[in-house]
């Protein structure tokens, strides 16, 4: 019989046992493969439709967050109205996004209705027609919403930064403009449509419970469609960067604001680079997460911002390392130089053990839960696949995290925390 008086055993979460959830591949006769993660408890399914068709593709700007956007708004046979009201009768989600390099479409439903909404969202990838007048009220909303946001000066610090690292031509640094959405024509977005929707590169990824027939069913609305293999590379394209060369700049933006949006960023290797899963360790120890160094130091003692945060940038092609925040604009060289100042301790001495196992435990606790559902193993496995990885990639993380020692992380900092190779950014 269990004593409640004796407190059970602790354990750090750095000995628990991860797995990986594997998926089922599948390939349709048109090549699109097709990714399924069947978990879970309850009746509820994903799909995920990827295609190579972010802003990576496009050749006049906001061409790809258009079509992507105007997807849902109507067919040959159905407008707006009557596709939402078609997915919202059987209580299904149907959402697009659409990023640098990719953008898709997701589905949320319940298992069971799947099979009546899967011809539909055939509909959409082959006979969109992204009506005009709706291609106006999405031009008149965007516009509205960029004049509020450049308001603000955490979005104009975020839009800059980009811009400064790679290239105000470059798809990761380009910023849109109220001239750049009144400038968007019909005429330009069908054949961006034609050719990376219609005929583009897709794979699918399925998670949740799998009801039966689903793979018959996707081979039936998807597979006979003249979409491509994800592999095929017959449309890459390259975009070489073009960083500028003044590193620090000062923006007035809002002479009445009270705070000032800081970034301070550099370019980083893709997750392709030997170094990129080691210094996501040393990332979490500086700032990466609530107890890291710039949290503790520049919230919890100085108590110059709400939060301050770094990260690397979630590309394909290229990457970079960012640290964000927004303090008093009185203090905002201030925080800079504490940034500064815990580069430099990171380089000059070695994280104490203590500091490094509650790193530890906190990726570890954070993988957990990355791993806590269907859908949240899609999205890691997603990831993987979209960078040309594999499941070594992830086991090998784990790996990393448990065994890095503080001599390799103090020469990643010796290596990357030299502050002459970093932007600064001030927005006040």
């Amino acid at each position: 019989m269990l004593n409640r008086k004796i407190a059970p055993k602790i354990t750090d979460a750095v000995e628990f046992h991860l797995a990986l959830p594997p998926y089922t591949k599948y390939t349709l006769k048109n090549g699109v493969e097709v990714y399924s993660i069947d978990l879970g408890t309850q009746e509820t399914l994903m799909i995920n439709w990827v295609f190579f068709a972010g802003n990576w593709y496009e050749e006049k700007n906001l061409v790809a967050a258009a079509t992507n956007f105007l997807l849902k708004n109507g067919t040959s046979g159905k407008n707006a109205f009557q596709i939402n009201e078609h997915f919202e009768y059987y209580g299904a989600f149907l959402n697009r996004s659409a990023q640098h390099e990719t953008a898709e479409i997701t589905l949320h439903c319940l298992s069971k209705h799947v099979h009546e909404l899967l011809p539909v969202v055939s509909e959409l990838i082959t006979d969109s027609i992204l009506p005009e007048g709706e291609l106006e009220i999405f031009k008149k909303n965007m516009q509205q919403r960029l004049q509020v946001n450049l308001k603000k000066n955490d979005f104009v610090a975020a839009r800059l930064i980009d811009s400064y690292l790679f290239g105000a031509d470059h798809p990761y640094g380009r910023c849109s403009s109220l001239e750049d959405y009144e400038n968007l024509q019909r005429d330009e977005l069908l054949p961006f449509y034609r050719k990376y929707y219609q005929t583009g590169r897709c794979m699918i990824f399925v998670a949740g419970k799998i009801p039966d027939g689903l793979i018959p069913a996707l081979e039936t609305h998807f597979g006979s469609l003249a979409l491509r293999s994800a592999h095929d590379n017959s449309d890459n394209i390259k975009h070489p960067l073009e960083a500028t060369e003044q590193k620090k700049y000062s923006i007035l933006n809002d002479p009445n604001g009270v705070q000032g949006a800081i970034r301070i960023a550099r370019s980083f290797p893709n997750r392709h680079h030997p170094d990129f899963q080691k210094f996501q360790v040393l990332n979490n120890i500086f700032g990466g997460y609530f107890g890291s160094r710039l949290m503790t130091n520049i919230r919890e003692d100085k108590g110059y911002t709400y939060g301050i945060h770094s990260y690397l940038l979630n590309q394909i092609q290229q990457s970079a390392f960012m640290i964000s925040t927004e303090a008093g604009k009185e203090v905002c060289e201030a925080t800079i130089r504490e940034v500064h100042n815990e580069m430099n301790s990171l380089r000059e001495k070695p994280v104490r053990d203590e500091e490094l196992q509650t790193t530890r435990n906190f990726m570890i606790g954070t993988l957990l839960g990355d791993l806590d559902g269907p859908f949240q193993v899609a999205g890691r496995w997603k990831t993987i696949l979209l960078n040309n990885l594999d499941a070594e990639y992830f086991y090998k993380g784990i790996e990393i995290i448990k065994s890095i020692t503080p001599m390799e992380l103090q020469e990643l900092a010796n290596k990357y925390f030299d502050v002459n190779d970093y932007y600064e950014l001030v927005v006040i």
